[in-house]
């Protein structure tokens, strides 16, 4: 008898992002697919090391689920599994919770298995704080240990929730792509569980008898997605019924196709824009689609200095009037003290 549904739909889903990571470094390292699969984590000496993937586990329902996954696939792969757990310092007794889930990893057979913990700062809300000091923490785990990736635990429903909160922004397609399948540095971030709800990891947790912990900060009513998470989505889903899930992770994926395919058409269209000297030219600027336009103005922007997280569609829209309503007036300043001014038919971009 085989495994319950959601433990195999787990189990899929992480099989095939570890087939994704051996593929990617068999080609690298020019060495053919069957010889990494036949690996094991007990090699002999002087023979080349398995890879290490890494979990980033919470404790929580999702991230157990990816580790139980994690724990069962990679050896089969010839692949070594290890896990990192962040404590935010958020809430009295973060750390005994980060030695509890370490506990579990180990239980679970993941080596090296690790708690780090972070300072988090006020930088963009307390959210967005906490993720920036998660994900540095994490860059930093894996390059300690020299891990060819991190799987992160995010589901579809926390999908839907971040292109709901992206349009709720007024942000552009990229932002209503969401979270994409494989991001970060070198594609070190892998999200196998993007076409799985959140309903199939707690399922999965519970029928393999594993503890897990549920975050009060993901009810606390304080942090905007989880008002979304307990108010918005059931309020969408009891006026436009069922699915409504489902449908914003289509378009997440739709939106990050057409994103890619703007973003390709922005890079090989920018050439065409500059003069001899690397200057944009206003009059090609404009001839460009709104869509392409507006992509290199903000390459140009955070080639200058402005940080991406802090350079927003009205900045954007402001640096874009200089070329399509044009009436004389001054600089843009824009986030890390950039200015965007136009000169002479010529759109200049610098530090201020």
């Amino acid at each position: 008898m085989g495994p319950h549904p959601a433990v195999a739909a787990i189990r899929l889903a992480v099989r095939r992002v570890l087939h994704d990571i051996l593929t990617e470094l068999n080609t690298t390292a020019g060495v053919h697919a069957a010889t990494a699969a036949e690996r094991t984590p007990e090699r002999p000496p002087g023979l080349p090391t398995a890879p290490l993937v890494l979990v980033a586990c919470s404790g929580g329902a999702d991230s157990m689920a990816l580790a139980s996954a994690l724990a069962f696939e990679a050896p089969r792969l010839g692949i070594r599994a290890g896990g990192v757990t962040v404590d935010h310092g958020l809430q009295n007794g973060s750390d005994l919770r980060a030695e509890e889930v370490v506990l579990r990893l180990r239980e679970l057979g993941l080596d090296p298995v690790e708690a780090t913990a972070v300072t988090v700062g006020r930088a963009g809300g307390p959210e967005a704080a906490a993720r920036d000091a998660r994900y540095a923490a994490l860059d930093a785990a894996a390059a300690r240990h020299g891990a060819a990736a991190v799987l992160l635990g995010h589901t579809r429903d926390d999908q839907a929730e971040t292109v709901l909160l992206g349009l709720a922004r007024g942000s552009g397609i990229r932002s209503l792509s969401g979270m994409a399948a494989v991001s970060g540095a070198g594609g070190r971030y892998r999200r196998p569980f993007l076409q799985v709800d959140r309903q199939t990891a707690r399922k999965a947790c519970m029928v393999q008898s594993l503890p897990v912990w549920d975050d009060p900060h993901n009810a606390d009513p304080a942090y905007t997605r989880s008002r979304l998470r307990h108010e918005g989505l059931p309020a969408l889903e009891k006026a436009l019924g069922k699915g409504v899930v489902e449908a914003l992770a289509r378009t997440a994926q739709l939106s990050r196709d057409d994103a890619d395919a703007l973003d390709t058409w922005a890079r090989q269209a920018e050439a065409g824009v500059r003069d001899s000297t690397g200057v944009l030219e206003c009059a090609k600027l404009y001839a460009l689609p709104p869509a392409v336009r507006r992509r290199i103005l903000r390459r140009a922007a955070i080639e200058a200095g402005a940080p991406a997280g802090a350079l927003f569609a009205r900045h954007i829209e402001e640096v874009d009037r200089l070329i399509t309503g044009w009436r004389g007036q001054g600089a843009i300043n824009l986030p890390g003290k950039v200015v965007a001014q136009r000169q002479g038919g010529r759109l200049v971009i610098r530090q201020g």
